[in-house]
């Protein structure tokens, strides 16, 4: 999989700009606030239909305009696609792939399948759960259209479910309503805590073999799915706990509580870890994710790295440029030229100079 052409209008900092990918590494260097995550930001948006910072598609239309267009062509087994993308001020997000509009956004996941790597993920393990759930939801959207459409209704009802139970307070007759919701949620819940759990002990096998590379065998990795509830037991736990959910008003069971929990040689990283380990379980996790995604798809995933190579030491740069030779990788950099002149082996290989939403393409 390969991104050939990305072509932007009116995206954050660039009124227009096309520019071509090498089927290697990719880099964009310049000064900070030049525009170089906006190009990583265009390609996660027409690949997931979110962006990198979760900002409103108001804030991703360059300033003046009322609408933006994203296109990425990419070849995909062979065969070349168009992905289109629309930003229209005030509007849903539309798509389109090799010209025909998509009537859901969950038809392009998949489509283009991409591993975003950035210094924030580096905190994900000493971060809140949150974190480490859309990690997971993240690649399994990618990688399974089902769980993102259990996922969407499971999020939906959630929210309805809440919104009942504020309501309970003014109106208590409403209670008899809730086994409606309840219903639905452990449908989609338990089809969502099975595909995480499945998940999890996937990549967690992968996850203890790319950490003893990463540490000379001298730590082992465990990776532990935290189910805030079983499938067998969410039905009984939600009725037990209405009262509670009532008085909170909040549901305070199901997936949307779940984490993800790590141990090095037995002992809990959030809690024990140095922030050296903490870096290296999320970058055994980030090579490992590479790693299963050939595994399911036979084909590779697009690698984006944003300036996360100026938060790791040589050894740990060194450890992730030697993992991406075979992936189509486009990473971002400041002051780097010990990086910039780098040669990975790949015989494409692309350089770029970003600066005020212009890029110049260095031989």
């Amino acid at each position: 999989m390969k991104i050939q052409k990305l072509q932007l209008q009116n995206f954050r900092n660039y009124e227009k700009l096309t520019i071509d990918f090498a089927s290697g590494i990719n880099i964009l260097y310049g000064d900070n606030a030049q525009g170089k995550t906006n190009l990583l930001e265009a390609i996660f948006l027409t690949a997931t239909t979110k962006g990198l910072r979760n900002n409103k598609d108001r804030e991703m239309i360059r300033l003046g305009g009322d609408s933006a267009h994203l296109s990425v062509i990419l070849e995909k087994t062979g065969i070349s696609h168009k992905v289109d993308m629309y930003l229209q001020a005030g509007k849903t997000k539309a798509a389109a792939i090799d010209g025909i509009r998509i009537r859901r956004s969950s038809e392009l996941l998949g489509m283009m399948h991409i591993i975003a790597f950035s210094p924030d993920d580096l905190s994900m393990v000493k971060n809140g759960p949150a974190e480490r759930r859309r990690f997971a939801d993240m690649e399994l959207c990618q990688l399974n259209p089902i769980y993102c459409s259990n996922l969407t209704n499971y999020n939906k009802i959630l929210v309805q479910r809440n919104n009942l139970l504020h309501q309970i307070g003014y109106k208590p007759e409403l209670k008899e309503t809730l086994s409606i919701w309840d219903e639905q949620l452990v449908t989609y819940g338990k089809e969502i805590i099975k595909e995480r759990r499945a998940f999890i002990e996937e990549l967690s096998d992968i996850v203890k073999e790319k950490m003893a590379v990463l540490t000379g065998q001298k730590e082992r990795l465990r990776m532990v799915y935290e189910a805030n509830v079983t499938e067998e037991a969410f039905m009984s736990v939600l009725e037990r706990s209405r009262d509670r959910d009532i008085h909170l008003k909040a549901t305070n069971y199901g997936p949307h509580r779940d984490d993800i929990s790590f141990y090095i040689n037995d002992l809990n990283v959030r809690q024990f870890g140095s922030q050296g380990q903490q870096r290296t379980v999320v970058l055994a996790l980030k090579l490992s994710e590479i790693h299963l995604v050939w595994r399911k798809i036979k084909d590779s995933p697009i690698l984006l790295l944003d300036d996360v190579l100026s938060e790791l030491d040589r050894n740990r740069q060194t450890q992730l440029l030697g993992e991406i030779k075979d992936v189509q990788t486009i990473v971002t950099c400041t002051g780097m030229e010990e990086f910039v002149n780098y040669r990975s082996g790949q015989e494409e290989q692309g350089i770029f100079f970003v600066k005020s939403g212009t890029i110049v393409r260095k031989e």
